[in-house]
């Protein structure tokens, strides 16, 4: 029953055009809404990366600016080619005009610091001290002096104090500028000069290129030591952190990836500053989980709005389903109950709608009925006085036959052979008219029967009348309607007769071309006009006998139906005007039927 149940078979149909929609629609924008949040979240992060690379490249080419400005200063430049001999008061005043010019330059400098190579000698400030001249040997930034001096720039940022967010200190140094000041034009190496940078730009900076809780920045040298932290439990250890030397190998400046390692699920984004502002890289890292995070209050949106649709829908659904298939099954149960014999049925009012017009129609479908059994009782009874009228008719045409034959004996007695043929004539024509056991009959045969036909209608007319009918041997066999050629012949006497020219002549003609048989029937009449032809196969077109037209079509009508009924399409009619004046019908039928065939 569940199975085979329209309304259940309704529910489930109503249900997944709305579930699998409204599911596929909550899908399709989650895994829309993720690629898309994703795709920006991406290209918004490389868009501020980049402005976050300008601004630092910008910072520290504005820094490395202040060590190249001291080229212009030709008496610093002979202090640095001979500081043995600038120990005068006024060549000490220049270097620490220069020195504390340069300090006070950059907000973000903490400290100066001027180191020669071959001697030991340092001049340093900061501003907590003035300018000091010591001598002291310069083992600790050794390395990075070697740096700067082997850059294609001559400069080397140094990490100092990565800066990690929650554990920021700004009175400590971020990184160290140390540039190899060369005897220009000359190769030679005469001093290094080192800048000592607070973290607050670098910081401000670094902060305007992620948000917190979300995402995380770092700030690497080129060689993946950290600069800066926005997370800290994430070091420059690229053992633990294999992301950071995987981008420090990489070949392009900036990129994106995906990283499923180090205890981290997400993209890294990442770009680096030019080599000749110190090449450092600027990396950003979002988790899956906080990238999709809009996403997902997208989808879940979008499911409390579809589980709330969806029970609309259950509930419009079982409304509609009870509402159209209650009537039905009422419906039903009617039909069962008129299976049983029970007519009496009445079906309540459905309202106006298709079941409720269904439900009419049943139940004057059921009065038709009852007014139908009622009429086959009374057409029994009327069967019954038929057959009996029937057995009476019987009697008649025998009746009739003897006394014919009684008359034309009579007539012979009386030497009166004359009317013996005519009366053998008609005794013959009805003979053959009232034998209702054949439709079809041998050409021949139809043939004897228009001839005694027009013998009549020559006696009736003698002289005024002549007739010639010719019939091909080969088709004297061939089987044709009975009685098709009489009401053609007839028609003659009914229209064209009384108005001919002459003597009235009509002609039959029955012949074989290739495998059909054609019938010519031709008189002197006057012919018809086109437009009576029109109107003539107009009728013959009609649904019934005097549908349009006059009663005097009937029997070219009759021809007409009769040919269609017996051969289907392969027999065919026409009339016309004869070239010699007159009329012409002609009939061209099948010698052999596609049905005999079969």
């Amino acid at each position: 029953m569940i199975k085979s149940s329209i309304r259940n078979k309704l529910i489930v149909l109503l249900l997944i055009t709305t579930i699998v929609p409204f599911g596929s629609s909550i899908v399709i924008t989650y895994f829309y809404t993720k690629n898309s949040i994703e795709e920006q979240v991406v290209a918004e992060s490389k868009n501020l990366l980049y402005q976050g690379k300008v601004n630092l490249e910008s910072y520290i080419n504005e820094l490395d600016d202040l060590t190249l400005s001291l080229y212009n200063n030709p008496d610093f430049i002979n202090f640095m080619r001979n500081p043995a001999q600038g120990d005068d008061y006024l060549t000490i005043g220049i270097v620490k005009n220069v020195v504390q010019t340069i300090l006070y330059t950059g907000d973000t400098i903490n400290g100066v610091r001027i180191s020669f190579r071959d001697e030991d000698r340092v001049i340093k400030a900061t501003k907590r001290s003035n300018v000091i001249f010591s001598s002291e040997k310069n083992e600790e930034d050794k390395e990075a002096f070697l740096r700067a001096e082997r850059s294609p720039y001559n400069m080397y940022i140094e990490p100092e104090f990565p800066q990690k967010e929650n554990e920021i200190k700004r009175s400590r140094n971020i990184v160290t500028i140390h540039r190899a000041f060369r005897n220009i034009p000359d190769d030679e190496v005469l001093a290094y000069i080192s800048l000592e940078i607070s973290p607050d730009k670098i910081i401000d900076l670094s902060r305007n290129l992620y948000t917190g809780e979300k995402e995380e920045f770092y700030l690497l040298t080129p060689q993946g030591e950290m600069i800066y932290s926005s997370d800290l439990d994430v070091s420059d250890d690229q053992n633990n952190q294999k992301w950071i030397k995987r981008i420090v190998g990489e070949k392009d400046s900036e990129g994106t990836m995906e990283w499923k390692k180090d205890g981290f699920n997400g993209v890294i984004m990442y770009d680096q500053l030019p080599a000749s502002a110190g090449g450092w890289i600027l990396a950003k890292r979002v988790s899956y989980a906080n990238l999709y995070e809009s996403a997902f209050s997208v989808a879940k949106i979008n499911i409390l709005f579809g589980i709330l649709g969806l029970t609309l829908v259950v509930l419009a659904t079982l409304f509609v389903s009870f509402k159209i298939t209650s009537p039905i099954r009422v419906l039903l149960r009617n039909i069962q109950q008129v299976e049983k014999g029970n007519m009496e049925v009445r079906l309540p009012a459905f309202g106006s709608d298709e079941i409720g017009l269904l439900g009419f129609r049943f139940q004057q479908m059921i009065e038709r009925i009852n007014t139908l059994i009622n009429r086959e009782y009374k057409l029994e009874l009327e069967n019954k006085n038929n057959q009996l009228k029937v057995l009476q008719s019987q009697i008649n045409p025998h009746f009739l036959y003897n006394a014919l034959q009684s008359i034309g004996t009579v007539a012979l007695k009386n030497k009166v052979p004359q009317v013996y043929t005519l009366i053998t004539y008609l005794s013959k024509i009805m003979r053959y008219g009232m034998n209702m056991e054949e439709n079809m009959v041998p050409l021949d045969k139809e043939i004897n029967y228009t001839k005694a036909f027009l013998l009549l209608q020559k006696e009736r007319f003698r002289d005024n009348l002549d007739y010639k009918i010719t019939v091909d041997e080969e088709v004297r066999e061939a089987a044709v309607p009975k009685m098709i050629l009489q009401p053609i012949i007839e028609n003659y006497f009914k229209h064209g007769f009384d108005i001919r020219d002459g003597v009235g002549r009509i002609e039959l003609d029955c012949r074989k071309v290739d495998d059909r048989l054609i019938i010519t029937v031709r008189d002197n009449g006057i012919g018809v006009t086109a437009q009576r032809l029109e109107e003539v196969y107009a009728h013959f077109k009609a649904a019934a006998l005097n549908k349009i037209g006059e009663s005097t079509n009937i029997g070219l009508k009759n021809v007409y139906v009769r040919l269609k009924l017996y051969y289907e399409g392969q027999a065919a009619l026409r009339l016309e005007n004869s070239d010699e004046g007159g009329f012409k019908v002609t009939m061209e039928l099948p010698i052999k039927r596609e049905d005999e065939a079969g």
